[in-house]
């Protein structure tokens, strides 16, 4: 019997390996770990995007030019004393150079509203991501614009509200920051940001609250101005309201305590600051006055410019007058006493004054209500001359005046007042005028220089009398008939002249007819006395 050995069987099956189980917790962390390598990957794409857009929209960004409306500016008009007339234009605008502006009013505005301004970028990253937040969310509408984005969007933009506009608005401010200076950015918002009161820019708020123009603020007063900017259409009625005022004094006190803690004041001048008193608003009604005198001004002003009434209406200029406007004022009032006219007529009175041999115009009261009646009766009106010219030829001078200035039996008041201030300044003719100077932007573009010349040989001329009084009733004797009444007061300093008559008023196709004054010898005396008045309130005696 054999025996045989069992050899080992191979098998192709490999042996089973168990793989060791990864915990959870293990998992779960890598897991995180990837999302959070994704996620930073994302973020980091999303704002190398972002970035890359915003250069790109940056050197895209163009500075757009100013709105048509903050160019417009209007024309300024001063009396003889640089007190406020009246303003003619769309807007109530006049630009200044910030060299205009005190420094001390200058950063009140900063302190009011931007205190970063001098150095910061020209934008507020909180104040845009709290607009943005505010208009997603429909809330309320947030500001906290710097100066800068303040400015971009009061005259290069826009006020919509709106991501787009705020995003371009930033972009523009950023790009203002970078290729202008703090002082160019600062001067354009001052002359564009409204106050309240109808002023658009500092130098019409200067005038429109305190009656000085904006070199002439004193710390106080560019305080109050700083702090109307924030709610100007409340504030404007400051000085009129209580509740106003004082809650617009809080705000000041702010500001001034905001700039002595950037240290632009000291705290000498911030313990002696006044809350500073304010022109009264809404202000009285003066054109019914005014505006005679300045349709004669700002004819002139043209002319002399070489250009329209509506180009000086909106170029900005500063206009003085030769008008002394109180004695005006008080004139105008003094006309509400004249003689009551005749039942169906209306009484006429002019009153022109003047510097003999220099030719200002002092006064010029053409009518009493200029809405009712803008033909100016001292300018244009013809009044018949009757036996005024009788003094005037009592002279020489006079007679040679009276012959070369009223040649016509209708002379305007402005003629004869020019005749007679001719011989008081012993026949030499001076070519009256309104306009003595005429400035923009702190430059002098014109300044009045008499117009004279002789009309009689030199040394030959007399002075001729003062207290020239005459009256006239070419429609009959006696004072029952007298239509037109002068009255003149002369001397070598100064000439005055009043004209009262009286007509009745055209109807229909009737044109209007000449009346008789109803009481001469009443008339004789106020002419009188009105010229006396004239001349006290001018020449001081």
């Amino acid at each position: 019997m054999s025996s045989t050995t069992d050899a080992p069987v191979q098998s192709d099956e490999k042996p089973v390996r168990h793989r060791r189980r990864i915990p959870f917790r293990v998992r779960a962390r890598r897991r995180r770990a990837r999302w959070i390598r994704r996620a930073l990957i994302a973020v980091l794409v999303f704002l190398l995007a972002l970035c890359t857009a915003a250069v790109v929209a940056y050197q895209l960004t163009v500075i757009p030019a100013p709105h048509p409306e903050t160019v417009i500016q209007s024309t300024v008009f001063l009396d003889t004393n640089g007190q406020y007339l009246c303003r003619r234009g769309p807007v109530d605008r006049q630009n200044v150079p910030l060299s205009k502006v005190p420094r001390e009013v200058q950063d009140a505005v900063i302190a009011a509203e931007n205190r970063s301004f001098r150095t910061d970028s020209g934008i507020s990253p909180t104040a845009i991501l709290r607009a943005a937040w505010s208009t997603l969310s429909g809330a309320e509408r947030q500001g906290g614009s710097t100066i800068t984005q303040q400015y971009v969007k009061n005259a290069l933009l826009t006020p919509q509200q709106s991501l787009s506009r705020k995003a371009r608005e930033a972009l523009i401010a950023l790009k203002l920051d970078r290729t202008r200076s703090k002082d160019a950015i600062l001067q354009g918002y001052l002359n564009t940001v409204y106050f309240g009161r109808g002023a658009a820019g500092i130098e019409s708020a200067a005038r429109n609250y305190f009656g000085v123009g904006a070199k002439d603020l004193s710390l106080s007063q560019g305080a109050a101005l700083a702090a109307i900017i924030n709610l100007p259409s409340y504030y404007e009625r400051v000085g009129a309201d209580a509740k106003v005022t004082a809650t617009l004094q809080k705000r000041w006190a702010w500001v001034l305590d905001g700039m002595r803690g950037a240290g632009t004041i000291t705290a000498e001048e911030r313990a002696s600051a006044l809350f500073p008193a304010f022109r009264f608003y809404p202000p009285g009604d003066t054109d019914g006055q005014r505006q005679y005198l300045i349709d004669a001004a700002a004819a002139e002003a043209a002319d002399r410019l070489g250009i329209s009434t509506d180009q000086l209406a909106r170029g900005g200029y500063t206009v003085r007058t030769t008008f002394d406007i109180d004695t005006q004022d008080d004139i105008a009032q003094q006309m509400g006493q004249a003689p009551p006219p005749a039942k169906g007529t209306r009484l006429h009175t002019a009153v022109v004054a003047m510097i003999p041999g220099d030719g200002a115009i002092r006064v010029l009261y053409g009518g009493a209500d200029y809405a009712r009646q803008p033909f100016n009766d001292a300018v244009a009106g013809a009044v018949e001359a009757g036996s005024a010219l009788a003094p005037l030829r009592a002279t020489k001078p006079g007679a040679v005046a009276a012959a070369s200035l009223v040649k016509t039996p209708t002379p305007t008041p402005l003629q004869m007042a020019s005749a007679y201030a001719t011989a008081s300044a012993q026949g030499t003719y001076a070519k009256p005028y309104t306009v003595a100077k005429i400035s923009r932007g702190g430059h002098t573009l014109y300044a009045a220089r008499p117009e004279t010349r002789d009309l009689l040989p030199l040394g030959t001329a007399h002075p001729a009398s003062t207290g020239v009084t005459s009256y006239t009733g070419t429609a009959g004797s006696g004072a029952t008939a007298t239509r037109t009444l002068w009255h003149t007061e002369s001397d070598r300093r100064f000439s005055v002249t009043v004209a009262l008559f009286a007509e009745h008023p055209a109807k229909g196709k009737s044109a209007a007819t000449p009346a008789h004054l109803p009481d001469a010898t009443a008339a004789k005396g106020f002419a009188a006395g009105v010229a006396v008045r004239v001349r006290e309130k001018v020449t001081g005696g």
